[in-house]
């Protein structure tokens, strides 16, 4: 439907975002490793090993014991960080990327840490639900970044945001635009192909997530909505004219003399 380009909100009260960069750095490691360093055998074996398994998690179906990497519940987390192809990792990060960063301003680094895994945890069970006895792996950061979206944009719907639509139209809109819509069609794809190849149900399980977790994990005094006013980077970023000008009603701009007079 769109692509996200950038978002004009500046962070408030972090400086760098690093739990949002983090999680890019993991997730792109992760790849390399397993999608490009190792063999199709030993790719294939980790998306098998680390993903999400409706069947094992509801005991339908059990993974050979060369299979089990990691502890079965461990699973709702780690399907999170492998990604079955670049673009399948590049569409991901780069939602993290332009709404991260001030969702974890909102909610300060180990709060957004614990919301991002959560997020991931409640899309893997949500997706578990839809097909309890599915033994097709999960994989990919889409739960968590459902629920990156949604916080995003329960804090900052009327921001501007550059998104290009349909692949070629780029445009400046509001947030709630664009993200609503999103919101809107994985609920509507999740009832037309609930067992198609997009799991649209973790989707939906990190837009639920998202939604009621920032209410009561973002920071005191952080407002919903944009209570407060926000103004926009290109605003911000405007010339200011020089203090040392003064106008007089009915004049022109006239610089003001170091020793006060005009």
């Amino acid at each position: 439907m769109f692509i996200p380009l950038h978002d004009a909100n500046t962070l408030k009260h972090i400086k760098v975002q690093w739990v949002t960069m983090a999680l890019i750095a993991l997730n792109v490691a992760v790849w390399l490793f397993t999608g490009v360093v190792a063999s199709p055998s030993a790719s294939q074996a980790t998306i098998v090993g680390l993903g999400y398994i409706p069947a094992v998690a509801f005991h339908y179906a059990t993974l050979e014991p060369a299979l089990a990497f990691t502890p079965e519940p461990l699973t709702y987390i780690t399907y999170s960080f492998v990604h079955s192809g670049f673009w399948h990792l590049a569409s991901n990060m780069l939602f993290l990327w332009v709404f991260g960063d001030n969702v974890e301003d909102a909610m300060g680094h180990l709060r957004f840490l614990a919301f991002y895994l959560l997020c991931a945890t409640a899309g893997a069970l949500f997706h578990g639900l839809v097909g309890t006895t599915s033994e097709a792996p999960l994989v990919g950061a889409s739960g968590a970044i459902s629920g990156v979206v949604t916080a995003y944009v329960v804090l900052h719907p009327r921001v501007k945001v550059w998104v290009l639509v349909l692949m070629r139209v780029p445009l400046p809109l509001p947030a709630f635009v664009p993200l609503l819509l999103w919101i809107g069609q994985q609920f509507v794809m999740l009832i037309i192909e609930p067992d198609g190849s997009i799991s649209w149900g973790a989707h939906v399980g990190g837009i639920v997530a998202g939604g009621l977790l920032v209410l009561v994990m973002r920071r005191r005094g952080v407002p919903l909505f944009d209570r407060e006013v926000v103004t926009p980077k290109a605003v911000s970023d405007r010339p200011i004219p020089n203090p040392t000008m003064v106008v007089a009603p009915g004049q022109q701009l006239r610089p003001r003399l170091p020793w006060g007079k005009q």
